[in-house]
């Protein structure tokens, strides 16, 4: 008896179309020095485009949305498009092909609207709308998922908006300095200096979002503050909005201890990625434990990210799945 061979998989049929109208400046606003831009789309996508001109040839599993996408891009082209832009732009597709958010669109986009030096900072997933309106309808917040989902610089674009609209008095940001693979004390420096590299992060989203000088202007008025979890110990935190930050990295202990810091007219927003932990081994998260103890209290709000809304470089949504897939199969 001959056994039938097996037919190979048909490969899929290359989706083909022109961009119109036919514009040589729009087009090279869309594709970008040396078709940068173009790349950035193929790597988004994980497709092949081929172009001669207006004509376009995709193939892969998403050539669709990917012609989707270039049509949406090329009316928005009146001028250059960054890589930036376009980045941003890939996420809201790959999360929310029908509504798509154009920087020539005039009126309000879905979700809170943040007053930042950033006019056009929104969220950019179905996700990331509802962390920032849980930010502003709760006392508490926790944003909860993996790196590059935006959960801290999202808290500090609330803080900052609702700083600028007089909401609250003050910035207080915060982390705890647990070591990942280095000593403190072998770090050079007094306690501050051995500490700063630890608040970077956040230095870096405020100075984005309010600009150096008036970040440093604010800090020496105290308006803002910027300091270990430790340095919180003891005091009530009225008027502030507070967030801690790489908070998976607390105890038990150290996590009761910062959310009953808050006092009158203050706003709290806890974020973490619980498959970070870099406490010493059989310590125990105060975030994982939060989540827990903390799930049914009325007033407090979890948001839990996945890798769908990482918003950074295309490649690291697919680094964080192809880390999952090690974990399970493991």
């Amino acid at each position: 008896m001959s056994s039938a061979k097996t037919k190979p998989a048909p490969k899929s049929r290359p989706v083909e179309f022109a961009l119109a109208p036919v514009d040589n400046a729009l087009l090279a606003n869309l594709c970008g020095p040396l078709d940068e831009n173009i790349r950035q789309i193929e790597t988004g996508f994980d497709v092949l485009i081929r172009r001669r001109n207006e004509r376009l040839s995709i193939t892969g599993e998403k050539a669709q949305l990917t012609a989707d996408a270039l049509r949406h891009f090329y009316a928005m082209a009146r001028e250059p498009l960054s890589v930036d832009e376009i980045q941003l732009g890939l996420i809201e597709f790959l999360n929310a092909p029908v509504r798509r958010i154009s920087r020539a669109a005039e009126g309000p986009v879905d979700g809170p609207q943040l007053v930042t030096r950033k006019t056009e900072l929104h969220g950019r997933t179905p996700r990331q709308v509802e962390y920032l309106k849980h930010i502003q309808e709760h006392d508490i917040t926790f944003g909860i998922g993996p790196a590059g989902t935006g959960k801290t610089y999202l808290a500090v674009a609330s803080a900052v908006d609702a700083f600028e609209r007089d909401l609250v008095e003050r910035i207080i940001l915060t982390r705890p300095a647990v070591e990942a693979g280095e000593r403190l004390g072998f770090l050079p420096g007094d306690l501050t200096q051995k500490i700063d590299p630890y608040l970077r992060p956040l230095y870096d989203a405020l100075y984005d979002l309010m600009g150096a000088d008036r970040v440093a202007k604010l800090y020496e008025k105290r308006a803002i503050e910027i300091a270990p979890l430790a340095f919180m110990r003891g005091r009530t935190l009225n008027h502030a909005f507070i967030i801690l930050d790489e908070a998976q990295n607390t105890t038990p202990e150290q996590m009761k201890m910062f959310l009953t810091r808050i006092g009158i007219g203050a706003k709290a927003v806890v974020t973490g990625d619980i498959t970070q932990i870099d406490l010493p081994k059989g310590h125990k998260s105060g975030l994982k434990e939060a989540i827990d103890v903390l799930r049914d209290v009325r007033g407090i709000a979890f948001t839990h990210f996945k890798k769908e809304d990482v918003v950074r470089h295309p490649l690291v949504a697919r680094i964080v799945d192809a880390y999952e897939k090690r974990q399970q199969s493991a």
